[in-house]
């Protein structure tokens, strides 16, 4: 029997469809430093964000056919020494990425009008008149411009909603030169307007985005730091949902603090689940505990590619 380890979960719908393949699916967490014990006795893995599966585990589970992470990205997979050792590696980018892109826009509005502060100060007994004032020069988004640094399948999704909203929209990857912006009208299939973007070079879309959402893997270092801001409009707003330390918090937290950023979007931390306070607690700081990919409709789509593919993976054998 196939013995699968959903060591970060799997949506009941992805499991199901593995079970009724006959397979053996496992989704009590193990911890960690407890996977060399464990892992051997498993065909495949199944991770997120939380499980790493690094060259030395790799090395102790002879049996493993398959690692698989829900979701976008593989840094804390070693996919290279996995594609060494013969293992198929692979991610779900897809099925979450309108869900990635939609938390990012929640971010954008937040900070456009000022929702989590006067949400918060309304609450806690804020006085009215006075709230109304501090919160009344808040921005529209038509006619701004957004920064999209990736344009992958999250990238463009966040496109989609930019151009639907009236922004303009310019895109930096280095690997992507065009696209094809599709915006469907709602229960009209015939009906669908389709907008050709190219992608610009990285100084144009640092220099003139008044929003700047980041959707790429992490890299070990910061993509955007203390030169890369202080490159950026004053006043404009940076919101990273992909990877904690692309952006250096140090120089964010500078950039806030002297107003050169008017605002941050964040899901991401250094330091999770412990991300430092002085960003979390920051009154022109938007924040979420790295929930991206966190909704029903994502999971489950998520979930069941998991399950198609491992099916069809070992389907093939």
């Amino acid at each position: 029997m196939i013995k699968i380890l959903a060591n970060d979960g799997i949506n009941a719908d992805g499991k199901t469809l593995l079970e009724e393949a006959g397979y053996q699916v496992d989704t009590d967490k193990v911890a960690q430093e407890d996977l060399p014990k464990v892992l051997p006795g498993y065909d495949v893995i199944i991770v997120r964000s939380a499980t790493q599966v690094r060259k030395d585990l790799i090395d102790q589970c002879p049996n493993l056919k398959i690692i698989a992470r829900g979701g976008v990205g593989l840094d804390n997979i070693d996919f290279e020494h996995a594609k060494e050792k013969g293992i198929f590696v692979f991610n779900t980018p897809a099925a979450s990425s309108q869900s990635v892109a939609e938390l990012a826009f929640g971010h954008i509005f937040n900070l456009a009008r000022f929702l989590q502060r006067s949400n918060t100060e309304m609450k806690t007994g804020g006085n009215f008149d006075k709230l109304k004032k501090a919160f009344s020069n808040g921005i529209q988004l038509r006619g701004k411009t957004l920064g999209v640094i990736g344009f992958g399948r999250i990238g463009q999704e966040s496109g989609r909603i930019g151009l639907g909203l009236g922004m303009r929209v310019l895109a930096y990857d280095p690997f992507v030169t065009e696209a094809d912006i599709h915006l469907p009208l709602p229960d009209a299939d015939a009906l669908r307007i389709t907008a050709h973007l190219e992608t610009y070079d990285w100084e144009t879309v640092l220099t003139e985005s008044d929003f700047l959402t980041l959707h790429v893997p992490g890299i070990g270092k910061p993509l955007i730091g203390k030169e890369e801001i202080a490159k950026m409009k004053k006043g404009s707003y940076i919101i990273n949902t992909a990877r904690g330390g692309i952006v250096d918090e140090d120089a964010l937290v500078e950039a806030l603090n002297s107003g050169h950023i008017a605002g941050a979007g964040l899901d991401v931390f250094l330091g999770e689940p412990n991300p430092r306070r002085d960003l979390v607690d920051h009154p022109n700081v938007s924040v979420t505990p790295h929930i991206g990919a966190s909704t029903i409709e994502a999971q489950a789509n998520i979930g069941l590619e998991l399950a198609d593919r491992i099916i069809a993976f070992f389907g093939d054998a």
